[in-house]
């Protein structure tokens, strides 16, 4: 609640030190000649003024919230008793999750110790304690700063020019954390990856035909020492995202070149959010659809046909997943030719060229790109679709290039893998991982020869 209350406190005041500064810019305009005397802009010494006010508040803030835990947590476990310092670090986290159990209201493994309700008094003690200590810290400090910036307000003082640094650091904050988020989710996937390589040899992995990750729990069971290669689940996943693929793209190129080129306006602000709300459906949906309309009636006319059709099947899973991918096709290709210029149109036009032959010729050449871009969207969702392929396509590590039977998916297997209580040094947990580098590997190809394509076209059409 503390805490709630400080957010306001910080927003009140960033908002009265904006005006604030801006009231004291315009007085000091008066006094030297009109606002042209100033270097910038009233606003700009507002706005200096509020970030005087938020900037070290939220630094504060920021800072304490990620190091409160540990350092409350230190004072807690160094009061305890003399007989608890020589447990381990495993039972001293286990002590201290009772404490934080008890003070959240948490049920706990057993009824608390006088020693546990005793530390977990101290705990909320020393958090309220220190918690006033921290908002005192950020009112005094962005006071200071306030108080200091607004006596720096001077016909002279280059506000825009400070303010506007202050932006594009931020900016470059924001882009620093999305890379280094990238970076460290590759490195940890990467780490895992090569202790389960260091168990399991990486070519038994990459063409091993046979995928079984269950392994002996005791020493003394037999016939679950697992195998690991998991070519069956590449292609089942490629096979799913071919069925997928060959479903989405041609019906959803064929419906953007429609609603951009053929369709009338008001048909086409009718069917084009109609289309979207494809996209807006819950994957179990698709999935129930699929294992419950989908799979039966192809099983049915399989039978009818002389087939062997699987009540769990590739063809199922790729059809609904193309359905469901539709949109990212048709949607991002309709914008992409919609923004073609229509004075290419005309001068198509103007050669003598019909419209069928402007189309194929001039537009979908000089939209490729973005249409290439669509696809590449389109290819990631399929290969990263999960629940589908569970309700549909089944579990089943089968090699083969049949669509009737049932296949499996990379993205099931490490849901599978990493569902309940796992054990971070099995090689069946730690195959997760190596399926999400090969993942990760896989779609970095696919952008590689996105952005070849894109390159080569724009550099002819622009």
């Amino acid at each position: 609640m503390l805490y709630s209350y400080l957010l306001i406190i910080i927003a009140l005041s960033s908002t009265a030190a904006y005006f604030s500064g801006l009231t004291r810019s315009l007085r000091i305009a008066e006094t030297h000649g009109g606002i042209r005397t100033l270097h910038s802009l009233p606003s700009h010494y507002g706005m200096i003024s509020c970030l005087s006010v938020a900037i070290p508040a939220l630094t504060i803030f920021a800072i304490w919230q990620v190091s409160e835990t540990a350092i409350i947590s230190s004072i807690i476990l160094s009061g305890l008793p003399s007989e608890f310092h020589s447990l381990s670090q495993n039972e001293l986290s286990l002590v201290l999750n009772d404490i934080k159990n008890l003070i959240s209201g948490d049920i706990i493994s057993k009824a608390p110790s006088p020693m546990v309700e005793t530390a977990a008094n101290s705990y909320v003690e020393h958090q309220q304690f220190l918690r006033k200590i921290i908002l005192s810290v950020i009112l005094a400090v962005s006071s200071s700063a306030f108080f200091f910036t607004l006596r720096a307000i001077s016909p002279t003082l280059r506000a825009r020019n400070i303010v506007e640094k202050i932006i594009k650091a931020f900016l470059i904050l924001c882009s620093a954390v999305a890379i280094f988020t990238t970076i460290g989710i590759i490195a940890s996937v990467l780490l895992e990856s090569i202790r389960f390589f260091k168990i399991v040899p990486i070519q038994d992995f990459i063409f091993g035909l046979s995928w079984s990750p269950q392994t002996a729990i005791r020493a003394d069971q037999t016939g679950s020492s697992g195998a690991f290669g998991a070519v069956p689940i590449f292609a089942g996943t490629m096979l799913i995202a071919a069925i997928a693929m060959s479903v989405a793209i041609p019906v959803g190129l064929m419906a953007a070149i429609y609603l951009s080129e053929y369709a009338s306006p008001s048909f086409r602000t009718f069917a084009k959010p109609m289309l979207e709300i494809l996209a807006g459906i819950p994957t179990v949906v698709y999935g129930f659809f699929a294992a419950l309309t989908v799979a039966p009636i192809l099983r049915d006319f399989g039978t009818s046909l002389g087939f062997s059709v699987s009540s769990e099947s590739a063809l199922a899973a790729g059809l609904v997943m193309g359905i469901m991918i539709i949109p990212f096709v048709s949607s991002l290709s309709d914008d992409v030719i919609h923004a073609v210029p229509q004075t290419m149109r005309d001068a198509s036009y103007g050669l003598g060229a019909t419209k069928f032959e402007t189309i194929k010729n001039v537009v979908i050449p000089a939209a490729l790109p973005g249409i290439v871009g669509s696809i590449l969207l389109a290819v990631s969702r399929a290969i990263g679709e999960t629940m589908i392929v569970v309700m549909a396509a089944g579990l089943s590590a089968n090699l083969t290039a049949n669509p009737f039977q049932a296949v499996t998916t990379v993205t099931v297997q490490i849901v599978t893998l990493l569902v309940g209580d796992q054990e971070f040094d099995s090689p069946k947990t730690l195959a997760a991982f190596a399926l999400g580098i090969v993942l990760f590997l896989f779609t970095l190809c696919l952008n590689i020869i996105a952005l070849r394509v894109v390159q080569k076209y724009r550099e002819q059409y622009e």
